[in-house]
């Protein structure tokens, strides 16, 4: 079944990779333009169109293959190709790190930040935070995580129904797929990368953040392959998956509002400013307060 299924492996493969790769693609060319709303109404408004704005996103990503243009093709086939050059080694490369027992735990440990727990976790986090502050990209933050979340979960879901991998611990029929599995994509990559990709871009000017995010993102994918759950083209596809999400969900999503105000706020200060006045033809001089707050 191995060699005779070689072809709709690859034909998965890269399925999987056209909805993941083409929503970056999405997020820069159709995105809508924000209006100029005021700060709190852009957050209150992503609140009452949550299930609106998932719907949307649905439409988006499950026909984000028509919307390919030959251009695409330079980034597109390059990780197709990767993919299928994972898939036809997977089951070695899923056995190799079988022989080893000593990252289990720490694997196991790791992978927990890859859960819908995690993520819903994070979301609640952001925007909860966000609410008691009054930090409007904080509170957007939280939103657009959850809304990426569910998102991923059915995408994850319903490739999931469709391919039926086999997991790495599932005997004969380990990595085969259409064998009533669930190995294929990493459900956990997509997430942790789902949450990352929002994470990073909502905190694009904090290049430590992005660092953060994309580092635990990374660790949670790489802990799936070497905790024995998934194999690596399973982690690959989950985490392109989950990065598109996220990129799409921000930029289709993001109140371009919140970039100006934090700009603002890097002017304000708890302290007065003295700044002294003169005239010269009047011949007064002095000095002003200023409060900015």
């Amino acid at each position: 079944m191995r060699s005779s299924s070689l072809i709709w492996k690859f034909g998965i493969a890269v399925l999987a990779i056209f909805f993941s790769s083409t929503m970056s693609v999405q997020a820069q060319t159709l995105s809508p333009t924000p209006s100029p709303t005021p700060l709190v109404s852009g957050t209150s408004s992503l609140e009452r169109k949550f299930f609106k704005n998932i719907l949307l996103d649905q439409k988006a990503i499950w026909t984000a293959p028509l919307h390919l243009e030959r251009s695409d093709a330079k980034w597109l086939v390059p990780i197709g190709l990767g993919t299928m050059a994972l898939i036809t080694t997977d089951r070695i490369t899923g056995d190799e790190i079988g022989e080893f027992h000593s990252q289990l735990n720490t694997s196991r440990v790791i992978s927990y930040g890859g859960s819908a727990y995690a993520a819903g976790a994070a979301a609640a986090g952001f925007y909860l935070t966000g609410r008691a502050t009054h930090n409007s990209r904080a509170r957007e933050t939280g939103l657009l995580i959850a809304e990426a979340s569910v998102d991923g979960l059915i995408v994850d879901a319903t490739l999931k129904a469709v391919t039926q991998r086999g997991r790495p611990l599932t005997g004969e029929d380990r990595s085969e797929f259409f064998d009533g599995g669930s190995s294929f994509p990493s459900g956990h990559s997509v997430q942790a990368w789902t949450t990352a990709a929002i994470v990073a871009d909502e905190y694009h000017d904090h290049k430590v953040v992005q660092f953060a995010a994309y580092g635990l993102a990374s660790a949670v994918s790489l802990s799936r392959f070497t905790g024995r759950n998934h194999y690596l083209s399973d982690v690959l596809v989950g985490s392109l998956i989950g990065f598109g999400i996220g990129q799409y969900v921000y930029h289709a999503h993001h109140v371009e509002n919140f970039d100006s105000s934090d700009q603002e706020e890097k002017h304000l200060t708890r302290w007065p400013e003295i700044e002294p006045q003169y005239n010269r033809h009047l011949r007064e001089y002095g000095v002003a307060l200023l409060w900015k707050f």
